[in-house]
């Protein structure tokens, strides 16, 4: 039996406190995967539990219906379980209506963008998902592409200018620098070539805040699935597992209309970049670091890698004598506290976070992790022999047997493979741009 809105919970799950059926959809969400639903959709079940109204989310898959085939038959409900070594919380999350396959059914998703009752638009597609060239400019040939965000947000957009509607938030979740103004600089572009009347219009009406989302989501699994099912006595095929943690702070910078977010821990901020920032360098720099010294090492999950007392000491010094000095901290935000935090939540025993699974798409997250660090020291006349360190390890990933999953697979191989693999990866030229270079 599945799980839904009929479902009779055990006392144990906390459960929706408001009537869903009441509630029109404000939000539809690009990339409804499970970090979506551990994250910004939790965050929007807290303020509809708080007393917001109409903030309902309709997620979108661009090409795979897998998520849709786990919630569609549930009413859009799952459940979310968080795990540390004190034990497990499961609650149901009921801000999900349904969710569409864009690939199936494209002018459902242009007609929920359309729609008078939206007012945001957000996004986790990956860094990948952006169609970013080697330049950072937009891949024009791909994103009017059948599967391009581009192509929807566009249609959307023309629909509510020609019905006079106003304009949206668009909210990147995603972990690019300054991932706002990358959103409005790819659109812009995007819109001049496809909707040129609306350049202006997107300008005046339309907001693409910064944002800087942090929680640990790894994918679940059957096991999961399992342990769910004896608890709730049914079973939930969207479930996800998570950690305690979670932040997400927000330029406030709407368009419109948005949910109090900042009620229920979103911290809306002027300016994000120290966040970001310190988020980027210190945790994702730190995770891509951990899964390939790891997978190197032999280790399957992120707490199996930062025990290993041979790892550990070059993951701290990433975070603290490397990554820190170079960001400029925001006030109240304590670096030192922040990397301590970092490593307790690494070491969590509850979270099996694989370490293969933060290995994917390097050559996308590899520049803002660790060659802006790089770069930093390498203008002061330092080197960093953490990152170093990382980077031999991406290239011994390269050259082993490890599946790549990356945008750039084969000419990664290709280039991991030269006797001098850091001149045809990160040389002039290279395939990973950046204003670092390998001594």
């Amino acid at each position: 039996m599945r799980l839904g809105p009929d479902t009779p919970l055990p006392p144990s799950v906390r459960a929706p406190g408001y009537d869903r059926c009441a509630h029109a959809a404000g939000i539809v969400h690009i990339g409804i995967g499970a970090f979506h639903r551990a994250h910004q959709a939790v965050y929007t079940d807290d303020a509809m539990n708080a007393g917001d109204r109409d903030w309902g989310i309709i997620g979108v898959s661009l090409r795979s219906g897998d998520v849709a085939a786990q919630l569609n038959p549930q009413d859009g409900l799952y459940t979310v379980s968080t795990r540390s070594a004190a034990g497990t919380d499961l609650r149901l999350i009921g801000a999900v209506q349904r969710v569409l396959v864009a690939a199936d059914n494209p002018q459902a998703v242009i007609d929920a963008i359309a729609a008078p009752t939206t007012h945001i638009v957000s996004f986790t597609v990956t860094e990948k998902g952006y169609l970013r060239g080697p330049g950072g400019a937009l891949d024009l040939a791909a994103a009017m592409g059948l599967s391009s965000l581009y192509r929807f947000v566009g249609a959307g957009l023309a629909a509510r200018h020609a019905a006079r509607l106003p304009g949206l938030t668009l909210l990147s979740c995603d972990n690019l620098a300054g991932n706002g103004a990358v959103l409005r600089t790819l659109m812009r572009q995007y819109l001049a070539a496809a909707h040129p009347d609306l350049g202006d219009w997107f300008d005046t009406e339309c907001r693409c805040p910064a944002t800087m989302i942090d929680r640990i989501v790894p994918a679940t699994t059957d096991a999961d699935r399992a342990a769910i099912e004896t608890e709730l006595g049914v079973r939930d095929e969207g479930a996800v597992v998570t950690e305690g943690f979670s932040q997400w702070v927000i330029e406030d910078d709407f368009a419109g209309p948005r949910p109090r977010w900042e009620k229920v821990g979103a911290q809306l901020v002027a300016d994000v970049a120290p966040y970001e920032t310190a988020k980027l360098r210190m945790l994702n720099g730190a995770h891509s670091a951990l899964a390939y010294i790891g997978l190197g090492r032999g280790h399957e999950y992120v707490h199996q890698a930062i025990a290993d007392p041979d790892i550990r000491p070059v993951i701290e010094r990433l975070m603290l004598r490397e990554a820190a000095p170079t960001i400029a901290a925001a006030p109240g935000q304590d670096l030192s506290a922040y990397a301590d935090a970092l490593l307790d939540r690494f070491a969590n025993p509850a979270l099996d976070h694989r370490l293969i699974q933060i290995a994917m798409d390097g050559s996308q997250k590899i520049p803002q992790r660790w060659l802006e660090t790089l770069a930093w020291h390498q203008q002061r006349g330092a080197r960093c022999a953490s990152l170093e360190a990382a980077v031999a390890a991406w290239i011994a990933f390269l050259r082993s047997d490890h599946p790549i999953d990356d945008p750039l697979a084969g000419m990664l191989r290709e280039a991991a493979a030269a006797q001098d693999a850091l001149e045809p990866l990160f040389g002039a030229g290279g395939l990973i741009a950046s204003d670092w270079r390998p001594a």
